[in-house]
């Protein structure tokens, strides 16, 4: 029998929280182009590029217990409304950064936003899973992920508008010998461009804020609202399912991350094109993200979720070694085909993950939001690999192990012998949703 996808009296604040899948999917693809952007004005290597994702993933990791702690113990309007609150203040760092003309302030501007983006994503999905019957979880959650797509191409455009197109084309030789008051004069005019579009979305979020303070959200209640850390820590590693879902979502999206970092730079060396013309190519691979999610997301009705994870990361690896060792177009469409396989890879691995885990699934999400920091360190392993053997193709060995890993988690998952938990209580999205503050 079909469940039905939402409780009565949710579907506004689906909306609201929804809204805010969009944004951050603005937000994370827009910092995706500024590593393209950061290595033609600070004339920098792929991996001193990639730190941008180390400071940008790296907050997801530090934040995202804390969100759990905060959300357990208050409500997941609370979470949101100060993750919210974060990603402003983040964002409108970036006018400081921008007339400082230093790469570290930027990075710090990146942290705090990214920081507010964790506390958000810790918060937003288990809210979206709750806000229905169980059976009915995983295909949730991917419909409001299929909006993250929607954001992430908002984010490229304005990118590609603002900040990739007003980009001098001096090259790294060319910079070195303009004098100092020169080459501060043209990477002032470029740091400006960076700035605009993240101020700009700031004030849009104030906006935001306002409406989700002022509207009454419904509240997923646990029955025991303490923190204790160390028993919910201990049940979570006895739960072989979750553990193998941290994993498996730690190298997709050091995959997904490492797959769009370099989507750029790929293009730009196989199609000799600049920046701002490569980012088409990108923008595709995004779109075809879009559509993909929106069409799996139907295919869960009469597929099961592991089997179309299972079918897509083999499908990724495939065409991960034509990226490697194909060239020209051959190698740039494939590298977008990855993408319409990467679409339903997150919130299936996470809805997955989650199944079972009763009272400890606020801080079980958090851990596989802490898993994003995949997307920082494997991209940096990424970006050395590029740096270390002149060759950005085979870089694309590291997201081809990842994808591999993420075939075994969907192997193994929801195998009878994987998925028993301690604790035997009602999961989270069969507790009562009621009107709350």
């Amino acid at each position: 029998m079909k469940s039905s996808l939402l409780r009565s009296g949710t579907i506004w604040p689906f909306i609201l929280v929804t809204s805010l899948f969009f944004l951050w999917g603005l937000a994370n693809n827009m910092t995706d182009t500024l590593l393209a952007a950061f290595k033609r004005i600070m004339s920098m290597s792929d991996f001193q590029t990639s730190w941008i994702q180390m400071a940008f993933y790296g907050a997801y990791f530090c934040l995202a217990l804390p969100a759990a702690i905060l959300i357990k113990k208050y409500t997941y309007k609370t979470g949101i409304l100060v993750g919210l609150g974060l990603f402003i203040l983040g964002a409108l760092l970036f006018y400081p950064a921008s007339l400082t003309l230093s790469y570290g302030y930027f990075l710090v501007a990146l942290y705090v936003l990214a920081g507010g983006l964790s506390i958000l994503e810790t918060a937003a999905n288990p809210y979206i899973v709750a806000m229905g019957p169980e059976e009915s979880g995983t295909r949730r959650l991917n419909l409001a992920q299929s909006f993250n797509p929607i954001g992430s191409i908002s984010g490229v455009l304005l990118s590609k508008v603002f900040i990739l197109s007003q980009l001098n084309q001096l090259n790294a030789e060319e910079r070195a010998v303009l004098n100092a008051d020169e080459l501060a004069a043209v990477q002032s005019e470029e740091l400006t461009a960076v700035m605009g579009p993240y101020v700009g979305v700031a004030l849009f979020l104030v906006l935001l804020w306002g409406l989700l303070y002022f509207t009454k959200m419904p509240k997923a209640s646990d029955t025991d609202s303490k923190v204790e850390l160390s028993a919910t820590f201990g049940r979570l590693a006895r739960t072989p399912n979750y553990v193998w879902a941290v994993v498996a979502q730690f190298f997709y999206v050091g995959a997904q991350i490492g797959v769009w970092s370099f989507t750029i730079r790929y293009v730009m060396l196989e199609l000799k094109l600049n920046e701002s013309d490569a980012s088409n190519y990108y923008m595709a691979s995004l779109v075809l993200f879009m559509v993909s999610r929106f069409v799996f997301t139907f295919l869960m009705k009469y597929i099961k979720p592991k089997s179309l994870l299972l079918a897509t990361a083999i499908a990724a690896a495939a065409l991960t070694l034509i990226v490697i060792y194909g060239s020209g177009l051959a190698g740039v469409y494939a590298l977008i085909g990855i993408s319409g396989c990467m679409s339903l890879m997150f919130p299936t691995i996470y809805g997955l993950g989650i199944r079972g885990l009763g009272d400890d699934t606020k801080v079980g999400g958090s851990g596989l939001i802490m898993a994003i920091l995949g997307g920082a360190i494997l991209t940096s392993v990424q970006g050395y690999v590029s740096d270390l053997t002149q060759n950005i193709g085979l870089a694309f060995y590291v997201p081809l192990v990842c994808f591999l890993v993420v075939a075994l988690y969907a192997f193994v998952a929801e195998r009878p012998d994987i998925v028993a938990h301690e604790k035997e209580e009602d999961v989270l999205v069969k507790q009562p949703v009621t009107n709350a503050l």
